[in-house]
């Protein structure tokens, strides 16, 4: 079928827009958190995976962090055990720790590395226990009200956080010819395993690397104003000041954390994009307009 004379105008528009964002970021780390709709949607999937090789075939070194909560959800429930959450968080006893560690880092994992390399990508699959490259510390919660004379630690198990990042195996992959894909599984001085939030891993891999972008898809169209109207090009004082008002709340807030640590700590810009849209990592990287909220330290 060949292009009318309009649909060609716009194909060799796209493709004049996109130039210069592929000049820029020829060679630049671009950190991307996996998750939500287009984490199991089929159309999604593919049109992500896409995405990612033709950034690794235009020059651009992407890493891959991916959730997995629903699955683990799900599995736990075959086998017959419930899930429990404090603060949003699961705990984490060792038997749930083992469900974690084979959907994380077996099921989901491998299922976005075969995604990936079928569409034509050398993805290769990591935890953060391969290479020693996530060192996790134990993540504890306290629980304080006025009855009581000190407050409670609350032990959630095997839930941690990120405590250093070595590069190593990402720096050989990434400049590579290859695509890490890395489940949210650190590794403790003490040997054991912990689940990571994958939003707090992908910000800390972004930092760490001073990559060029972090971009959290999520199922939301970006940041909205108290309108519902899509914010972006936003400075982190801006973005204070938005955490301060109310406009950003609840569960926006540790997502928004994520996003304006790392702009403070190196990296060029954070998106929070909507991974609902087909194609929204190449719209936001690659067109003016983009398809989610943008967030620069200045």
């Amino acid at each position: 079928m060949s292009l009318t004379p309009l649909s060609a105008m716009n194909t060799a528009k796209v493709l004049t827009e996109a130039l210069p964002y592929i000049q820029r970021f020829t060679d630049k780390t671009i950190v991307i958190k996996y998750g939500g709709n287009a984490m199991t949607e089929e159309h999604l999937k593919a049109s992500f995976a896409r995405d990612i090789v033709l950034m690794k075939t235009v020059g651009m070194n992407p890493i891959v962090v991916h959730g997995g909560g629903p699955q683990i959800g799900d599995l736990l429930t075959r086998i017959g055990k419930e899930s429990e959450f404090v603060q949003g968080m699961r705990v984490t006893d060792k038997e749930t720790m083992d469900v974690v560690e084979m959907v994380l880092g077996g099921l989901v994992n491998k299922e976005i590395v075969s995604l990936i390399n079928q569409h034509g990508g050398k993805a290769v699959g990591l935890t953060g226990k391969d290479g020693n490259m996530i060192h996790a510390k134990k993540l504890t919660f306290t629980k304080d009200a006025p009855e009581m004379d000190v407050p409670e630690i609350i032990d959630i198990g095997h839930v941690g956080e990120v405590d250093g990042i070595n590069t190593e195996v990402l720096d050989m992959l990434a400049h590579g010819d290859f695509i890490p894909v890395v489940a949210p599984i650190g590794v403790g001085s003490d040997g054991q395993s912990y689940n990571i939030n994958a939003d707090l891993v992908a910000g800390k891999l972004a930092e760490t690397l001073q990559a060029e972008k972090l971009i959290l898809l999520t199922n939301i169209a970006g940041l909205l104003d108290k309108e519902e109207k899509l914010l972006t090009g936003l400075t982190s004082e801006r973005v204070d000041e938005l955490i301060k008002d109310g406009t950003i709340y609840g569960g926006m807030l540790p997502k928004i954390a994520c996003a304006l640590d790392a702009v403070k700590n190196g990296v060029n810009t954070a998106h929070i994009i909507d991974g609902r849209v087909q194609h929204a990592v190449l719209l936001e990287v690659f067109t003016d307009e983009g398809v989610g909220t943008l967030i620069k330290n200045r």
